[in-house]
């Protein structure tokens, strides 16, 4: 039998942000260095949260189909949870309700609470068909939770797997639950995940008269954070309207940091099928601005790029309609491009693949559209491009503004 013993955090974030409340949080402590202790999410270290949740008479929960928490149904006590392997899963949803907590109510973000809906596609609200509970949808023209909405609800739980970049939408719906939470005098407790992308931070800024729902924060394209650290920045640095702050409380992660792999268990979106094409997200989204295909339709989404105005090569796609993507670009049109699903991982945004396609394009007068600078954030992307910068020299002008956003980063990391 191994030693063991476990020990109270006295604070999940080592005062470093006073607008987030405190949960005492139990860890794992090694006492042989050859002993492996595997993460835990948020949501996985339900010991702590459950206890403050049967408080509460009414729960609001945001989620979807990776909100799951991980569990061996064959232990009971504190230590075997914190060093046993999880064999279970369930979603979030129906381990609380199965605990005896009194959830009132879902709210899903864009894909649906069950992750099956297309990008931008409008989301009605409806029914959880195993709970039945009402499921509100936070998308389309309602990406706040409306008073009425919340009415009745005395905490609400956060739970979303972010992949790291500005436009992935859960943390624009992450911003108008917290600002709608403080507005109603709502606590809302965020329940901690990885960052699939680690500690990535890189591309530009976001230029305050270009915020959109793809892009609500003047923070680079990757962040670097995860969804819990940005929550806690979000409330100190006030961007939440007119400076409100929610009553924030942190479910971290345990023996987690940034520098781990960590390979989703689910897809966290559906166009977003495997680790690669979360990687290579940050970098091909962009291509969404152009009139180049990132693989929508195909089984290799974000995982290859093309269009019929791009060169004849040894690679090309026809996209068909599939989970996710309805109605693709290029519907049924060879598309010719490359097929990026062997690269090795991408350790920043890489431009190459977009500036060789503006390249390589029949008409560069049509490749960017105009959802391009919302992407990117700032119209200087698309005006470098066209005007033949290289890739170094256009990183050279996001230097000052990273060196500043990782100063401000610092502030809220909760992880070694």
């Amino acid at each position: 039998m191994e030693n063991k013993e476990t020990k109270k955090v006295e604070t999940i974030v080592s005062n470093k942000s006073k607008a987030v409340k405190e949960i005492t949080v139990k860890k794992t402590i090694k006492l042989e260095t050859e002993v492996d202790t595997v993460f835990k999410t948020g949501a996985d270290d339900w010991r702590t949260y459950l206890p403050v949740l049967k408080k509460y008479n009414s729960v609001g929960i945001v989620g979807n189909q990776s909100s799951l928490v991980n569990y061996n149904p064959n232990l009971d006590n504190d230590t075997d949870y914190y060093t046993k392997t999880a064999t279970d899963t369930m979603h979030l949803v129906d381990w609380l309700i199965g605990s005896k907590i009194k959830v009132s109510k879902i709210f899903a973000p864009e894909h649906g609470f069950r992750g099956k809906a297309d990008a931008g596609e409008l989301i009605v609200d409806g029914k959880d068909t195993k709970t039945g509970l009402p499921i509100i949808s936070l998308y389309g023209n309602n990406k706040k939770p409306k008073p009425e909405q919340l009415e009745g609800i005395d905490v609400m739980v956060f739970d979303l797997q972010d992949v790291g970049a500005r436009f992935y939408t859960y943390i624009s719906s992450l911003h108008y639950v917290m600002e709608a939470c403080a507005e109603n005098n709502i606590p809302l407790i965020v329940l901690d995940r990885p960052n699939p992308n680690g500690g990535i931070i890189d591309g530009p800024i976001l230029e305050k008269e270009n915020t959109s729902f793809v892009g609500m924060h003047q923070i680079p394209v990757l962040h670097g954070m995860t969804i819990a650290e940005y929550a806690m920045m979000i409330n100190d640095e006030k961007w939440l309207a007119n400076g409100i702050q929610c009553d924030l409380k942190i479910v971290k992660c345990l023996d987690y940091n940034h520098d781990m792999k960590y390979n989703l268990p689910v897809k966290p979106s559906p166009n977003l099928p495997n680790a690669k094409s979360i990687n290579l997200y940050a970098s091909l989204c962009l291509f969404e601005g152009t009139n180049v295909s990132v693989g929508r339709g195909t089984e290799q989404q974000f995982q290859v790029y093309g269009s019929p105005f791009l060169p004849v090569s040894d690679f090309s796609f026809t996209p068909i309609p599939n989970e996710g993507a309805k109605d693709p670009l290029y519907n049924g049109v060879l598309c010719y491009g490359e097929d990026l699903s062997k690269i090795k991982r991408v350790k920043d945004l890489e431009l190459k693949w977009l500036l060789k396609a503006y390249e390589e394009t029949q008409d560069k007068s049509k490749f960017f559209n105009s959802f391009f600078i919302k992407l990117a954030g700032t119209k200087s992307l698309q005006e470098q491009i066209e005007a033949g910068f290289s890739e170094k020299e256009i990183r050279k002008t996001w230097k000052n503004d990273l060196i500043e956003f990782k100063a401000m980063r610092e502030k809220y990391l909760i992880y070694e």
